[in-house]
């Protein structure tokens, strides 16, 4: 899909762990004793599948982790009188506690704020703008997700709502409400995006090498290791990407990092030129 919106959601449980929902254990989700994580087919008998999941790791530290392309259709709003939500927005999933832990929920409210500034500006997308970022309840009102709550009744309980929160990833973008994003033609008239041809490959620097991408999309990381951060996300455009240095590290069996100096790649989606 083109992802012209972000809908929020969160979890109906009090569990605010990530890897009850992400798994297997990475080294720092810890370990899911019951095997109930969502990274398998229907978890719990349904068919789900978000983009992402904010919650707690295993020291306690909150972060967010992808688990779907962002360009990739979810299953996480279900559909309404409108048609469905799974067809335009990226959904992601903040982990619930009890509602009552004022500082936990400052924590994950922060984080949910950054990482939709983070889509907005990936996708060219004004968080005031009608429909475009959104919490479940309002998806279900504009008829188009399924009759939920969330996030409404765990905003409401520490003085926030989904009009906050849209007001704050506006003020983290630094966008005044009149303020539009610096959007390509062909997204602002909704058009498809040609895709670029195949470039004819640059010979690489002594002892680097090109890459091309073989997965939908790949994280850029400051560091080799899924530990680091994520600093954006490379689609697969079929362009060629030298790596200068190879390195060990978490979730991936070599590391790249891109001559461009914007971080490191798993090497594990990609296939040398």
């Amino acid at each position: 899909m083109v992802p012209k919106g972000v809908m929020v959601h969160s979890t109906g449980a009090n569990n605010p762990a990530l890897k009850r929902y992400v798994g297997p254990n990475d080294g720092i989700l810890g370990d899911n004793q019951y095997g109930n994580h969502w990274n398998q087919a229907t978890p719990g008998g349904i068919n789900v599948c978000v983009h992402a999941f904010i919650g707690k790791l295993e020291d306690g530290t909150i972060a967010s982790y992808q688990t779907l392309p962002w360009t990739m259709r979810g299953w996480h709003g279900a559909s309404g009188r409108n048609g469905s939500v799974n067809d335009t927005h990226i959904g992601f999933e903040i982990c619930e506690d009890d509602l009552l832990d004022l500082s936990y929920f400052s924590k994950v409210y922060d984080e949910a704020v950054e990482l939709t500034a983070h889509l907005c500006k990936l996708y060219y997308l004004n968080p005031m703008d009608d429909g475009v970022v959104i919490g479940h309840y309002e998806g279900y009102s504009r008829g188009i997700a399924s009759n939920h709550g969330d996030p409404k009744h765990w905003f409401s309980k520490h003085g926030k709502s989904m009009d906050t929160f849209r007001a704050d990833v506006m003020a983290l973008l630094d966008l005044s409400p009149d303020d539009k994003p610096d959007v390509p033609e062909e997204t602002e008239t909704q058009q498809p995006i040609t895709p670029p041809q195949v470039p004819t490959p640059i010979p690489a620097p002594d002892g680097a090498f090109l890459v091309r991408i073989t997965a939908s999309a790949l994280n850029i990381r400051k560091g080799p290791g899924i530990e680091n951060a994520i600093v954006t996300t490379l689609l697969n455009d079929k362009n060629v990407y030298t790596i200068v240095e190879v390195a060990d590290g978490s979730g991936a069996s070599k590391w790249g990092k891109l001559k461009s100096g914007a971080g490191w790649i798993s090497l594990d989606y990609t296939t040398k030129v």
